[in-house]
C-alpha cells in the first residue's frame, strides 16, 4: 500500500515525538516535547502507510510572508521512495492556500531541497529565523545548516 500524506492529528503526538527524538539525537533535528507537539500539531503534515506514521513535516510561520519547513523526517527503511518530496509539496500547497510566497527551511539535505525546487541562501537574509529559533539552539555561534528558499508562484 503506497504511503499517504495528510493533516496531523492528536493522535500521532507520540510517533511525531519518536520521530523528532531520534533526529535530535543525532544532532540534525531540533527536539520538540511532546507539549509543544500536542499545541502545535495543526502546523504538521504526515505521512502514513499501512497505518503508521512514516514521515512527518511542519510549517512554521516566521512573518507576514515567510514560513519555514521543519521537523521533516522520514522513518529509517522508507527513505528514497519520494515520500520527503510528497511531504514537501503537502507543505508547500498549504503555504500557497495561506498566500505566504516564501518558504525556508535549514538543512543538511541541500540536494534533496534543490531537487524539489528551492536554492541556496545565504541565511542572514532570514532575521525572523535567528530571532525566533536561533537564539535557543546550542549550535547558534557555530550553525552548519544551509539555508534554502523557494518562491511560490
Amino acid at each position: 500500500m503506497p504511503a499517504v500524506c495528510r493533516k496531523a492529528r492528536l493522535e500521532d503526538v507520540e510517533p511525531l515525538y519518536q520521530m523528532i527524538q531520534g533526529y535530535a539525537e543525532k544532532g540534525i533535528m531540533l527536539p520538540r516535547s511532546r507539549a509543544v507537539l500536542e499545541k502545535q500539531i495543526g502546523e504538521f503534515v504526515v505521512a502514513e502507510a499501512e497505518g503508521k506514521v512514516i514521515g512527518c513535516g511542519s510549517l512554521c510561520q516566521l512573518g507576514n510572508d515567510l514560513v519555514e519547513i521543519r521537523s521533516l523526517g522520514i522513518s529509517e527503511g522508507y527513505k528514497g521512495q519520494g515520500i520527503g518530496s510528497m511531504l514537501v509539496d503537502s507543505l508547500l500547497e498549504e503555504a500557497k492556500r495561506r498566500e505566504i510566497p516564501k518558504v525556508m527551511a535549514l538543512t543538511y539535505e541541500v540536494s534533496f531541497f534543490m531537487k524539489n525546487g528551492f536554492a541556496v541562501v545565504e541565511k542572514e537574509i532570514f532575521p525572523e529565523k535567528v530571532w525566533t529559533d536561533c537564539i535557543h539552539c546550542k549550535k547558534q555561534h557555530a550553525c552548519d545548516e544551509i539555508a534554502v528558499l523557494k518562491v511560490l508562484n
